[in-house]
């Protein structure tokens, strides 16, 4: 293929996607910064991140969050990982934890987390919009090593 070519592929495959991602960023409330708000956040197990930042960022069809956060014990962590509605799981890190995700409607995201270092399903999370587009809730159901049911409401504040 000559480059001649290559570029206006490129061209054109830019020119369809660009729009495309601007566009769903535009009408999606998810997308930005969002900061845990601690004080409204709860976990059935009692054990809640001291902080956390998450951004999502719009892909074609999918997003990508990138997150920042420190645990119970005070220690820092980084992740990224990019999702696709289209009912695959997608790799988030190295040591195989991947999730899928689905869209419920405008304000809603159901997403499923598969916890490659336990060789088993993970937690299952909702992710709710505020109306206002200022709150977004994250509800995540677990199973513990006892098997028992875990709950964790995380609440974020748009930034």
């Amino acid at each position: 293929m000559s480059l001649h070519t290559r570029l206006l592929v490129l061209g054109t495959v830019l020119a369809v996607d660009l729009p495309a991602v601007a566009a769903a960023q535009a009408t999606d409330g998810m997308f930005g910064t969002w900061e845990q708000n601690v004080a409204k956040s709860s976990s059935s197990t009692g054990r809640m991140t001291k902080s956390e930042t998450r951004i999502f960022s719009a892909v074609p069809n999918g997003y990508t969050m990138a997150r920042v956060w420190i645990d119970a014990d005070g220690k820092a962590f980084a992740a990224s990982v990019t999702v696709l509605y289209d009912g695959k799981f997608h790799a988030g890190s190295a040591n195989g934890d991947s999730s899928k995700a689905e869209r419920v409607d405008a304000n809603t995201t159901k997403a499923q987390n598969w916890n490659g270092t336990l060789g088993k399903m993970g937690n299952t999370c909702t992710r709710v919009v505020s109306a206002g587009g200022k709150t977004l809730t994250n509800t995540c159901t677990d199973t513990d090593a006892a098997g028992k049911p875990t709950k964790s409401v995380t609440v974020y504040d748009k930034k």
